[in-house]
């Protein structure tokens, strides 16, 4: 008896303990959450899910354009998460599919398989097969399949920059960059990997590891910056706010993008740590956010007005 209560006990504690550890990222993805339910964005209308793949995380949310304008371009959002977490249902705030949607735009926010069960070539692999699937059925769905923008997340940031400047991914998908108009990166810090992994912040780091291993070769295949020589997709807008890492790994990206001449534009943002890393993505598509008017320029620009 003295055996089991004291197993009890110290099973209790171990419990304890897990859940002591896992509260901060719990109240943290709670208050963000929150913070979308209460953001005041209004409701995009029309939201269609469906899968790409037969993975169960291999889906998606289609929203057609308000203006209902069968020809309209689209927007593809890719959710953030470390590789190993994150949702479409949460994880790309608020106000991008009511604001892009009213904008004149389809609005499309997709799942990927995830880290560990995936790779971070699966993702990039996904990301593609996604934009496959949206083509195929442009004509059902009411968009423009020759006019898409690749936008993502952390994470998210990371694959579409890989996608867009590795072209394997979209050609395993039967496409190219021919397919891509433009890729928006938002306050990612992983576009060189090896760099990020040696200098980046320790809070990340066995996140780092996780996905991209411990292979230098492997490392720097998956590093767009590293991927960045021409060709690459048409256009970029890197943005990102006052993050040391990302703000060093954004203008990296950009140099390496230049170099490879391809138009690469990069714009910076108030907002320090883990807070302004979050609210850039859940608060861009709210007019009154510093970053919502310069992305709605350059993908009028990049749309052709």
């Amino acid at each position: 008896m003295k055996k089991a209560i004291t197993f009890s006990i110290l099973t209790a504690a171990l419990l304890a303990g897990t859940i002591a550890q896992a509260r901060p990222g719990d109240r943290w993805r709670d208050r963000m959450a929150q913070r979308q339910a209460d953001s005041g964005a209004p409701k995009a209308e029309g939201k269609q899910t469906m899968s790409y793949g037969p993975d169960r995380l291999q889906a998606l949310d289609f929203y057609p354009a308000a203006s209902g304008n069968k020809r309209a371009p689209l927007v593809v959002f890719v959710h953030g998460g470390g590789w190993k977490r994150g949702s479409k249902n949460t994880a790309d705030g608020g106000w991008k599919a009511p604001h892009y949607t009213q904008a004149g735009y389809a609005y499309a926010s997709i799942n990927y398989r995830l880290v560990p069960e995936a790779t971070v070539e699966d993702e990039a692999s996904d990301v593609a097969h996604a934009v496959r699937y949206l083509i195929d059925n442009a004509a059902r769905l009411g968009f423009d399949p020759n006019r898409i923008v690749i936008m993502g997340h952390s994470a998210g940031a990371h694959l579409v920059s890989l996608v867009g400047t590795d072209e394997q991914y979209l050609k395993g998908a039967g496409l190219s960059f021919a397919n891509i108009d433009g890729v928006l990166p938002i306050d990612g810090a992983a576009y060189d990997v090896p760099r990020q992994i040696a200098d980046g912040n320790a809070f990340m780091h066995d996140t780092y590891l996780q996905a991209f291993g411990t292979d230098p070769v492997r490392q720097k295949a998956l590093s767009p910056t590293l991927q960045a020589a021409a060709p690459n997709a048409p256009a970029f807008l890197i943005i990102h706010v006052q993050r040391k890492d990302g703000v060093a790994q954004s203008k990296a990206l950009q140099e390496a993008l230049r170099k490879g001449r391809t138009p690469a534009e990069r714009q910076e943002f108030p907002g320090q740590g883990l807070q302004g890393h979050a609210e850039i993505n859940r608060s861009l598509g709210d007019p009154s956010y510093a970053a919502t008017p310069v992305v709605d320029a350059w993908l009028k620009k990049v749309f052709g007005g």
